[in-house]
């Protein structure tokens, strides 16, 4: 079991709370990027840099997790794409992607953008606050325990 974070956009608390989750479960993380990352000094924690451009990030992680795997990202089409391998996605608000709601979240992702697009509608979602940060911590050791029962008990 390993826990992938897309870290592009990860903000930093929700990657404090993973790293503290895996460091108490001994669970190893790694983080994706298109851009250098701080160095970090638990055995648990690595990063892979891989080259610039569009989706290589996400090509990678989908690559790499296995049905056994997390996926911390707020990306959607990834989201949609690790759950159709059998891992899960959790956004860092806190959101569970299951495959019977992202194919829904994907599909008003795209309403949306279109909406952005066609100048009906502005913006994105709301700031980043501390409500998004303890839900987000709710769900990870909500599904991490979930995930590691399910390892114990084949």
């Amino acid at each position: 079991m390993k826990i992938w974070i897309d870290a592009d956009a990860c903000p930093r608390v929700i990657k404090d709370i993973v790293f503290r989750a895996s460091e108490r479960l001994e669970i190893p993380v790694c983080l994706v990027a298109n851009t250098g990352l701080a160095k970090h000094h638990s055995r648990l924690i690595t990063s892979v840099v891989v080259a610039d451009g569009f989706d290589v990030a996400d090509d990678y992680i989908v690559e790499h997790a296995t049905s056994r795997d997390l996926v911390v990202t707020a990306d959607i089409p990834l989201a949609a794409r690790v759950v159709e391998k059998g891992a899960l996605g959790l956004d860092p608000r806190g959101e569970l992607y299951t495959e019977e709601n992202v194919g829904e979240r994907l599909s008003m992702r795209d309403l949306l953008q279109e909406l952005r697009v066609a100048g009906m509608i502005q913006g994105g979602p709301g700031q980043f606050g501390n409500t998004d940060r303890q839900r987000f911590a709710s769900s990870l050791d909500r599904v991490l325990t979930r995930m590691l029962k399910g390892l114990r008990n084949p």
